[in-house]
C-alpha cells in the first residue's frame, strides 16, 4: 500500500465513521525536530486546513486521537503504516 492509499482509505473510514491506527515519523518544521515514531491506535481524520490558514495544508492530514480527543496534524510523507501494514513510499501519485 502506498502512502496516497492510504490516505485515501483513512478518509473513507473516517468518512464512514470508522477509526484506524496508524504511525508515522514525528516531525516539527518550526524546531527542525523529530521525536522519532508516533503510533496513533484510535484515530479519525478530521476536516483538511484550509490553504489560507495553513501553508502547508495540502502536505499534512489532521487527525483526531480518539483516546485522549486531542486534535493533531501529520505530514503526509511521515507516514509509516496504518492498521499495522507497512507503507511504501513513491514519488507522485501516479508512481512514476
Amino acid at each position: 500500500m502506498t502512502i496516497y492509499e492510504a490516505i485515501a482509505e483513512m478518509r473513507r473510514l473516517s468518512k464512514l465513521n470508522r477509526s484506524f491506527s496508524f504511525s508515522f515519523y514525528s516531525y516539527s518544521l518550526s524546531r527542525n525536530h523529530t521525536s522519532g515514531i508516533v503510533t496513533v491506535h484510535n484515530a479519525r481524520l478530521r476536516k483538511r486546513g484550509r490553504v489560507e490558514d495553513n501553508q502547508y495544508a495540502e502536505l499534512q492530514e489532521e487527525y483526531i486521537n480518539l483516546d485522549t480527543m486531542e486534535p493533531r496534524k501529520f505530514w503526509h510523507c511521515c507516514l509509516q503504516s496504518l492498521n499495522g501494514q507497512s507503507l511504501t513510499f513513491i514519488t507522485s501519485e501516479d508512481g512514476q
